[in-house]
């Protein structure tokens, strides 16, 4: 009689690449769901079956491409470091496959999906899981620090098989919510998968190609590194492009902080919209809020000088602690000027005690 396979192979590790990666019990992986069987969610024939069980066909315009290689999938969660006590967050629950492995590690996992017809087979596929917590919307649209206010403070990490078409605009949403108004969210690590294009732009240092503005906003706020490579071949269906995860470690406070985030966030897009002029033109777009005070060449090119940065430099040529030194002599100026507006509105305003008009600094 041949011996039985166990369904449970024995937890071990391996090492691949210089990252160390965890064998999952079989059963992390598989999923059992009432009237399915038992699925591997990481594999084409299983993707294949759950869209023609609920009649569904990927969706292009949704950027939905499903994550098909066991080993990409073992990576972005070795990469994620989770524990019992993490919340984690993950965009683009897709069919469910990263959302079963998260659950097997972190105290709780909040998935958003935006498309009903796969919040469907999500809400089958999860109905037991008591970690896991579905949201159907548009992660743009949602309050996202509402989503853990319930239940005990976790440590927030983002882990998602981002799609291509969202990655860049949801990475600094996620990065500058603060500012955004969306309250404050202690998120403390990104593992996400993204397009290789994007991937290698976050990583990107001064004066390359790659460099850009998503380069330096998400390198103020966070230390970048690829994790690891996925080829298209390991995406159903197949996209047109590679792609990379990416891990983001989150600063709790930027190791070089500009003093106003608001105006280095301004600075740092201004000096990218042009990319060929040079700082002391491509800062001219620059909004002086709150003053009738004009920005200048005269002021930028004083700005430079402070920051010991040459005007005629490219803002594509500065690092990130360069554009943090020229923020904040930017900013000292600002209030120097709105200082003197200021006293010299009050001056205006001040009457003549005898004619009950005009300035008393008039001659007598």
């Amino acid at each position: 009689m041949p011996r039985r396979k166990s369904k449970r192979p024995l937890l071990g590790h391996l090492r691949r690449g210089g990252l160390a990666l965890t064998r999952y019990p079989k059963d992390a992986m598989i999923h059992r769901s009432e009237g399915l069987g038992w699925l591997d969610l990481a594999t084409p024939s299983a993707v294949q079956r759950l869209l023609k069980r609920f009649g569904l066909v990927p969706r292009k315009r949704l950027g939905q491409h499903f994550l098909t290689n066991r080993q990409a999938l073992e990576r972005i969660v070795a990469a994620a470091e989770l524990s019992p006590q993490d919340a984690v967050l993950e965009v683009g629950a897709g069919l469910g496959a990263l959302t079963w492995a998260l659950a097997q590690r972190a105290g709780v996992v909040v998935a958003v999906e935006k498309d009903p017809g796969l919040i469907r087979i999500l809400t089958e596929l999860f109905s037991s899981s008591s970690n896991v917590h579905l949201v159907h919307g548009d992660i743009l649209s949602l309050d996202l620090p509402s989503l853990f206010r319930e239940g005990p403070s976790r440590a927030i990490k983002v882990v998602s098989n981002l799609p291509y078409y969202l990655a860049s605009t949801l990475i600094l949403r996620l990065l500058y919510a603060d500012l955004e108004g969306a309250g404050e969210i202690p998120i403390e690590r990104m593992v996400l998968t993204v397009q290789e294009e994007v991937g290698r732009r976050i990583v990107a240092s001064p004066g390359t190609k790659e460099y850009s503005l998503l380069s330096v906003l998400v390198q103020y706020r966070a230390e970048p590194r690829i994790v690891t490579s996925i080829p298209r071949s390991s995406f159903y269906p197949q996209p047109e492009v590679d792609s990379v995860v990416v891990r983001l470690d989150v600063y709790p406070i930027p190791p070089l902080q500009a003093r106003d985030e608001r105006l280095f966030v301004h600075v740092v897009r201004a000096a990218f919209g042009q990319r060929r002029k040079q700082l002391r033109n491509a800062l001219l777009t620059l909004p002086a809020a709150g003053s009738t005070f004009t920005l200048g060449k005269e002021v930028i090119e004083e700005a430079c000088h402070r920051s010991r940065i040459d005007p005629e430099r490219r803002g594509e040529t500065l690092s990130v602690s360069e554009f943090v030194s020229l923020t904040n002599a930017l900013e000292t100026l600002l209030l120097e000027a709105r200082k003197e507006e200021d006293q010299f509105n009050e001056m205006a305003h001040i009457r003549d005690p005898s004619e009950g008009q005009g300035d008393v600094c008039r001659d007598t």
